[in-house]
């Protein structure tokens, strides 16, 4: 694979990252950046410019010092322990840009060496941040390296895909140290009294992305006789959807499929409600159920816990949820369905 140890400390990874962070942000931004998102977004047309932006800004906002140490302090003495590199396969999806930054950045700044397997339509922008970060620290030249071909040599695999795809790394990976990632969503839960701004910012949560991302929030949870009205008019933020050949398209073809089967919905021109005990709706359709008892909600929602990423919800009706427009700017330590990726890598033999 061409990957050899290298000699870079802790610290030394850190402040690559922290750099790399610099490189992403605002004015600092070098063109060339600039010229991915457009050869991106020519090549996945759910790549909008405003999405690469915001995953840019979401990843640059996150590889500050601060964020880092903090992240990182747990694991500090492990770092400084571990002998040999591991070779750490990862295998990523595709649904939103960049969505396998955080796999990349945990593999590498825990000491050990990156082999990645891209989505066919996500190929472009974590390779050219990989170059970036080379220029930053040439060390990192060594352990990085992406292939379009099976994964080979490995110590233990990461894999995130849907459920079908998660059967076959289940099967494939099997006898190997993983990590395998199913589908899961985002859901919210209303008290009924959130204010308009609120409800804007959950706009964010739910449409961000088009709302493809195992974060987004695809499901509500409110109160009962719940009145929409207010939401679906903060919910017109996005209304520039409407102009979004492929995201009107699905639009189109739901309403058809519920005015066809007579099916109770509510509709503002660009994304559609309907009551649905499922947690996982189609590209423009958000499903909601009402609720009599809070306290019963969260009992089922445990029960539920393998089907959610995470909840949105205000903090003072909701404990351990994520705060209105938050859904997509996890921090370093949020991690995956749960799973902490750094224990998994020091625990690799």
């Amino acid at each position: 694979m061409g990957f050899s140890p290298n000699s870079m400390n802790l610290n030394q990874r850190i402040n690559a990252f922290v750099e790399l962070g610099t490189k992403l942000k605002g004015p600092a931004r070098i063109e060339e950046i600039s010229n991915l998102i457009e050869d991106a977004r020519h090549f996945n047309p759910w790549f909008t410019n405003e999405n690469m932006e915001s995953a840019i800004n979401a990843i640059a906002e996150s590889l500050t010092k601060e964020k880092l140490e903090k992240w990182l302090k747990p694991y500090v003495q492990k770092i400084e322990e571990s002998q040999k590199p591991k070779r750490i396969g990862v295998i990523m999806a595709g649904n939103i840009p960049l969505v396998g930054f955080h796999d990349f950045l945990c593999v590498l700044i825990s000491g050990n060496q990156f082999l990645g397997k891209l989505s066919s339509v996500d190929r472009i922008l974590l390779p050219k941040l990989s170059e970036v970060l080379i220029e930053i620290e040439p060390e990192f030249k060594e352990i990085i390296n992406f292939t379009e071909e099976k994964l080979e040599d490995f110590d233990a695999i990461i894999a995130t895909g849907s459920n079908n795809t998660s059967r076959y790394f289940e099967a494939y990976f099997s006898k190997y140290p993983n990590i395998i990632r199913k589908n899961r969503n985002g859901i919210a839960v209303l008290a009924g009294n959130e204010s308009p701004e609120q409800l804007e910012l959950l706009a964010d949560d739910v449409f961000l992305y088009f709302g493809l991302g195992c974060r987004n929030v695809s499901k509500l949870f409110v109160p009962k006789n719940y009145d929409f009205a207010t939401m679906m008019e903060a919910f017109k933020k996005y209304e520039e959807y409407s102009n979004h050949n492929k995201y009107f398209n699905n639009y189109e073809y739901n309403k058809a499929i519920y005015l066809v089967n007579s099916d109770q919905h509510y509709d503002n021109g660009f994304v559609l409600l309907k009551e649905d005990n499922r947690f996982s709706s189609p590209i423009s359709v958000l499903y909601f159920e009402y609720y009599d008892d809070l306290s019963a909600l969260k009992t089922y929602l445990d029960e539920k816990v393998e089907e959610i990423q995470c909840i949105v919800a205000d903090s003072k009706v909701f404990t351990n949820s994520v705060e209105f427009g938050k859904a997509q700017h996890p921090e370093l330590w949020d991690y995956a369905d749960g799973i902490d990726t750094m224990e998994f890598l020091f625990n690799v033999k």
